[in-house]
């Protein structure tokens, strides 16, 4: 297939270390945690000492009231030891969420060893499946997190292309492109069918590790596979060709969305107008915004945030200020770089009855200027010859500070 051939043509081989699951009793996996608690200490615990006999959501409300996270692992080995212990998935959710939340990701995995054991017992869904791949990415267990979704039909739980999708998006994130072939070409291993959302995860990893013409042509997959490309399909693409100052190539997407009738938003179009600003294209980046309200798409303050940047870089201070006063009468919140930007400019014209203006919105909208932005402002007010704007300048000079 060419996605297969892309993919393996675009990245190099990768070696992800995996750990062989531990066939050993669960009791001998727990123990290595120190038992730090005694059941009998809290009225809620103590019932897991009583010999009567309970039931499994008996057990769940007695572990949802432990507040010390460091008590889990031993009262959950305490339990296991019962006559009645009976493991189910509610119970390992809650303690892989507490644990979780406690961020002790090594009581997980000494946890998660003993789902092996378990398996001939409690029937695990792929939620919970998901929901463990989700923990391990916030550790930044990324290992883990792919083990877990092969390791998936050993517990007769084949995953959807959801928990497939999840894995590579984890790995672009992470921009760790080097392993994304491989996870991809194991998705019949899975059982898993490649849909839309792999290729658009596909070509954002391609275009972010910089090889466009291969996202091109996973592009050119997606009615292969009876689907449509979107709006996020085309949104890395567009930020590729920019990157590299190749807006030829990125109108000419723009053109291609609109004979496949997929409609451009605002994000798409910020992208472009942000990769015009950057090169200095800034009657372009104008340009584009006002081919946004022809088309029907209403620009956003993004939109008008990229623009005023543009106006800013190019010094073109009256029509920054007054694009500054359409988005603050829109309610639009200009950042503290493009106030920051206007105040340094309209000083360099001694502008003051502007400068006053801008430091006013600039406050209401709780910023906050810096030191060397009231030496400009100072220099603007006061500085009457150039005796004494040269006075002032050394003093900023020694102020060091940026603001």
């Amino acid at each position: 297939m060419i996605l297969r051939r892309l993919v393996l043509s675009a990245t190099s081989s990768s070696n992800l270390t995996r750990t062989q699951p531990l066939s050993v009793p669960t009791t001998r996996l727990l123990s290595s945690s120190p038992d730090r608690y005694t059941p009998s200490a809290d009225t809620k615990l103590a019932r897991l000492t009583h010999k009567d006999w309970l039931a499994p959501n008996e057990v769940l409300k007695i572990f949802e009231t432990v507040k010390d996270p460091t008590f889990l692992i031993p009262a959950y080995r305490h339990y296991s030891k019962r006559k009645d212990y009976q493991p189910t998935e509610p119970l390992y959710a809650l303690l892989i969420n507490k644990l979780g939340h406690a961020k002790m990701f090594d009581e997980i995995e000494r946890l998660v060893k003993s789902l092996t054991v378990e398996a001939k017992r409690c029937r695990f869904s792929e939620e919970f499946f998901y929901s463990l791949m989700k923990v391990y990415a916030m550790a930044g267990r990324i290992n883990k997190a792919i083990e877990i979704l092969f390791s998936m039909p050993e517990f007769g739980c084949w995953p959807s292309v959801k928990s497939f999708n999840f894995i590579l998006n984890l790995l672009v994130k992470a921009k760790l492109f080097d392993e994304i072939h491989e996870i991809f070409v194991r998705a019949p291993k899975l059982g898993v069918e490649i849909d839309g959302c792999c290729l658009n995860i596909l070509i954002k990893g391609l275009c972010e590790s910089g090889n466009l013409e291969a996202a091109l042509q996973v592009l050119d997959e997606f009615p292969k596979l009876k689907s449509r490309p979107n709006v996020m399909t085309f949104s890395p693409l567009l930020r590729g060709f920019c990157n590299k100052g190749e807006f030829e190539g990125a109108f000419g997407l723009l053109e291609r969305m609109e004979k496949e009738g997929i409609e451009p938003d605002a994000i798409t179009f910020n992208i472009l107008i942000s990769g015009l600003r950057r090169k200095g294209r800034v009657e372009e980046g104008v340009e584009v915004m006002e081919r946004m309200k022809v088309r029907g798409c209403q620009p956003n303050s993004g939109t008008y945030q990229e623009v005023l940047y543009g106006l800013l870089d190019k010094k073109r201070n009256l029509e920054a200020g007054e694009m500054m006063r359409k988005m603050v009468s829109w309610g639009m919140r200009p950042s503290f770089l493009s106030y920051k930007k206007m105040v340094l400019g309209l000083c360099e014209t001694k502008d003051v009855a502007e400068v006053d203006w801008v430091l006013r919105q600039m406050v209401s909208h709780g910023f906050v200027p810096k030191t060397g932005m009231w030496w400009k402002v100072v220099g603007c007010v006061v500085v009457k010859n150039k005796d004494s704007q040269r006075v002032l300048d050394r003093i900023i000079d020694r102020q060091g500070t940026s603001g």
